[in-house]
């Protein structure tokens, strides 16, 4: 899967930022992060609380395709729970099957 991706959208540093969020990734409960745009390359760091993370896989994915495995990735126990933390997060945002989400993994170095 040696595909060019297109151009970032916003940087790494923008990919975890709720304190919520933060401390999911540190204590191993979060692996993943969907966003509307890309944030990182693969091979790129971010840098939490002085804890370093390496993006492994970058890919783009319908919400329709969400998984159980996927919201447990994202730190949640189903992809209704998910769902609702998103919705919670971005008032009015519709929940479209066939909207698509760049899919961030990463891993602690």
């Amino acid at each position: 899967m040696n595909e060019t991706l297109p151009p970032k959208t916003c940087s790494i540093d923008r990919l975890v930022t709720k304190e919520a969020e933060v401390s999911k990734v540190l204590a191993g409960q979060k692996t993943a992060c969907r966003r509307n745009g890309r944030y990182a390359d693969i091979g790129e760091t971010m840098d939490l609380q002085g804890t370093t993370f390496q993006v492994t896989k970058v890919y783009q994915q319908s919400l329709g395709e969400l998984t159980v495995e996927d919201a447990k990735a994202e730190g949640h126990e189903s992809v209704e729970e998910y769902r609702d933390s998103i919705l919670a997060m971005h008032p009015g945002m519709p929940w479209l099957p066939q909207m698509k989400v760049w899919v961030h993994e990463f891993q602690k170095v």
